[in-house]
C-alpha cells in the first residue's frame, strides 16, 4: 500500500502538556520574571485538569528552574528571571542522561576553551591579563602545596579568560564542560605516576598561551591550547576515538 508513512504515537501525560504551555509562555514573554501563574484553582479551571495534574506540572516547572511555588503561598507559583546557575544545571544533567563519550566532551572542551581564548586575545584588558598571570604563578606555586591547589589555580585561568572573552555562555558551557572530564578520568589522574611532570607541562602550555594572548595573537593562542589539551587529555581516551582531537589540530 503506497502512501505516507507516519511514526507510532508518543501518550503524553496530561501534566506535560500543562509544563509545556506554561514553558511556552515563559519563551516567548507572555509571562515574564516576577509575574505569578494563576492561582491552582484556576489553573485546574483553565487546563481542565485535576489538582494533583498541577501540581506534578508545577513540581516539574521548579525543578527546571522556571518558577518557584511555596507550600501554602495563596498566590499562583512565581516566573523565576534566567540564571546561569539553571542553564548549568541543564547542561550537566543532558552530559550525564545523554551518556557523551569522553572523546566528545574533551573534543568540546578544546573547541570552547580555544574559541574563549580567542576572544581574550583580542578583548581583554591588562588587568585581565594580569588575572592570568596570576593564577598561572599559583599554579607554580602549588607544585609544593598538592593537587587540590593547582586545580584551583588551573580553574581561575580559565576562569579569567573566559572572562576576559566577555561571552556568559562559553563561561557556562566551559565549565560544565571542564567539571564532567575532571571528574570522569579522576581516578586515573590520581593514579598517575608523572603527576609532577602533567603538572609542570601544564603550565608550560599556560605560559604559552599567555604570551600569544599578551601580543594579541588570538589564532596562535587559541591553536596552543587545543594542542595542549590534546597532549593533556589524549592518553585518557580510547586510542580508536583519539581521531576526533586530532581534527581539531592544525
Amino acid at each position: 500500500m503506497s502512501g505516507p508513512r507516519f511514526e507510532p504515537v508518543r501518550a503524553v501525560r496530561a501534566y506535560e502538556r500543562v509544563v509545556e504551555q506554561v514553558e511556552e509562555a515563559i519563551e516567548s514573554g507572555v509571562l515574564s520574571p516576577g509575574e505569578r501563574l494563576p492561582s491552582e484553582r484556576e489553573l485546574m479551571v483553565q487546563f481542565s485538569v485535576s489538582r494533583s495534574t498541577v501540581r506534578e506540572a508545577l513540581r516539574v516547572l521548579q525543578a527546571r528552574g522556571l518558577v518557584q511555588s511555596r507550600p501554602g503561598d495563596p498566590n499562583g507559583a512565581e516566573v523565576l528571571p534566567f540564571t546561569p546557575a539553571a542553564l548549568h544545571k541543564s547542561m550537566t544533567t543532558l552530559a550525564r542522561v545523554e551518556e557523551l563519550s569522553l572523546a566528545e566532551l574533551v573534543q568540546f572542551r578544546m573547541v570552547l576553551d580555544s574559541a574563549a581564548i580567542l576572544l581574550a586575545a583580542r578583548l581583554r584588558t591588562d588587568e585581565q591579563l594580569a588575572e592570568m598571570a596570576a593564577a598561572v604563578a599559583r599554579m607554580r606555586a602549588a607544585l609544593e602545596l598538592g593537587e587540590d591547589a593547582f586545580s584551583a589555580a588551573d580553574v581561575a585561568f580559565h576562569e579569567a579568560v573566559a572572562r576576559a572573552g566577555g561571552n556568559k555562555l562559553i563561561q557556562i558551557c566551559t565549565d560544565v564542560v571542564r567539571s564532567i572530564v575532571v571528574r570522569l578520568i579522576a581516578e586515573k589522574l590520581a593514579g598517575a605516576r608523572d603527576r609532577d611532570a602533567l603538572m609542570r607541562q601544564s603550565i608550560r602550555h599556560h605560559e604559552e598561551v599567555i604570551a600569544a594572548i599578551r601580543l594579541g595573537d588570538g589564532p596562535l593562542a587559541a591553536r596552543l591550547s587545543r594542542k595542549a589539551m590534546y597532549d593533556y587529555y589524549a592518553g585518557y581516551v580510547p586510542a580508536a576515538e583519539r581521531g576526533v582531537l586530532r581534527a581539531l589540530l592544525d
